[in-house]
């Protein structure tokens, strides 16, 4: 129970220093007095553990003040101040290893690529979901390995050491590095009951921000339930099929790959779409979404430009398979309701979509954006989606020039280890194949895109085998 004072202000102020200006732009504060709780709880509950000082050292203490003040002067505190700014408390008491991990994400700026809530794209604990379900983390907590595993996921460069993989030394080498540094960050379990708290095995690792945000335009998505067979079949199942199997041409090893592909195989694999609220958007693009997405349409145009993808494209062809862009737009924008207002997307239905270009200075083409209409019971809201295309002219005609399904199964085919190949009986053919998934001869941006999604395969690949607890170095790829 606090007692609360409300201040009001009522004249404006001027020619005042900067701290009393802000204050002069507030209606009214309050100001909060703990006071005695005058009501008897009637049901046993737990406010707060004290916490034993020593040894563990009370940091709102006036020794821990001091200890904060020299290291200040010192310059070991560089890490703790972008810390700070993104700090939160978790939301459920098992999602200790979730927020620490966001808090860390958050603090590197690193762009989670899907919005939060309203416009904001930040990391939270609900969406660090691909490597253990909420509800299981909700429950049980979430292992060091998986935290490792989602922390390489989110795009940050991790590496993880068990104390029998580490010294004393090394230890406090690193805390130094990262203390004494605003862009490496340390996640540490610890045996508590060294503090008289608790205990938990201690392991630590650092996290670090990437040169550049990987995943850019592809991303492998472990919500749907049949990941781990989607998995299995790709690191397992194709490699089998292809050495067991009479192929005699590229088109045949596509043939063998493609009629064997798991039902919800589409949920596996995805092209990163941006969304925004159409009426909290302007109709030109900010400058840092322009800049996204022309990256992603350079990723795209050097996917186009691969052999691969025109083998693929012309099997696909051959076999009647088509991709709707208008049915993917609908759908992502039903998605993107979901993210925006924390509804299922389930209860959601796009009525119709338009796409629309988007000009800039001089009627130039600045970018692709395909507006959606969804309705929840009764209510409309539109949802615009930026959509990469490789047009030059921008003339919203093929729907070729925008991602589909040659290109998304064009880069899991690059994603895959050069060694699913090897089993491929024509020595001739087993060398071409090999020379169209070369990463020699891709571009450094499609490069670092294949690398992220072969990453995210042996990391899933962990999981599947449940060996996450055992291998914590980062994929080798």
């Amino acid at each position: 129970f606090v007692k609360v004072v409300a201040l009001p202000f009522s004249n404006p102020l001027t020619n005042l220093p900067a701290q009393v200006l802000f204050f002069s732009a507030i209606s009214f504060y309050y100001i909060l007095i703990p006071r005695r709780n005058p009501w008897k709880m009637a049901m046993a509950s737990l406010y707060r553990r004290s916490l034993p000082s020593p040894p563990a050292i009370d940091f709102s203490s006036a020794e821990g003040k001091l200890i904060f003040n020299e290291a200040l002067q010192k310059g070991t505190m560089e890490g703790f101040f972008r810390l700070i700014s993104y700090f939160q408390t978790q939301s459920e008491p098992a999602y200790c290893g979730l927020a620490s991990l966001s808090v860390v994400l958050n603090a590197l700026s690193i762009d989670p690529g899907r919005k939060w809530k309203g416009p904001w794209r930040w990391f939270d604990e609900s969406m660090l979901d691909c490597c253990e379900p909420l509800e299981v983390v909700k429950d049980k907590g979430i292992s060091f390995g998986k935290v490792v595993c989602l922390a390489h996921c989110s795009g940050a460069k991790v590496e993880a050491f068990r104390t029998n993989q580490s010294t004393l030394e090394n230890f406090r080498n690193f805390v130094v590095k990262c203390s004494t540094s605003d862009n490496c960050h340390m996640i540490s379990t610890y045996h508590r009951g060294v503090f008289k708290q608790f205990c938990v095995v201690f392991r630590f690792m650092l996290i670090s921000r990437p040169h550049r945000e990987p995943g850019l335009l592809y991303t492998l998505s472990c919500k749907d339930e049949s990941w781990i067979s989607i998995a299995k079949y790709l690191k397992e199942d194709v490699p089998r099929l292809v050495s067991s199997q009479h192929v005699d041409s590229v088109d045949k090893i596509l043939s063998v790959v493609f009629k064997s592909l798991p039902s919800n195989f589409n949920q596996f694999i995805r092209w990163v779409a941006e969304i925004r609220i159409t009426e909290d958007s302007n109709q030109n693009l900010s400058p840092e979404e322009k800049s996204r997405l022309n990256l992603k349409q350079v990723v795209l145009k050097e996917v186009h430009e691969t052999e691969l993808f025109k083998h693929i494209s012309k099997f696909l062809s051959s076999v009647g398979y088509e991709d709707s862009m208008t049915y993917a737009a609908a759908k992502a924008c039903c998605q993107g309701a979901e993210i925006l207002s924390g509804c299922s997307s389930k209860e959601f239905c796009c009525r119709e979509t338009c796409v629309t270009c988007v000009k800039g200075p001089g009627e130039t083409a600045e970018g692709t954006v395909v507006t959606g209409v969804v309705v929840r019971d009764g209510s409309e809201q539109k949802v615009d989606l930026l959509v990469p295309s490789t047009q030059v002219d921008c003339e919203c005609g093929p729907e070729a020039n925008y991602p589909d399904g040659n290109d998304v199964f064009t880069a899991l085919l690059l994603a895959l280890p050069p060694q699913t190949w090897s089993g491929i009986k024509d020595q001739a053919l087993m060398h071409q194949m090999k020379q169209l998934i070369s990463m020699a001869s891709l571009p450094t941006m499609l490069q670092e895109e294949v690398l992220h999604l072969r990453r995210q395969l042996q990391l899933l690949k962990r999981c599947q085998e449940n060996k996450e607890e055992e291998d914590l170095a980062a994929p080798a790829y």
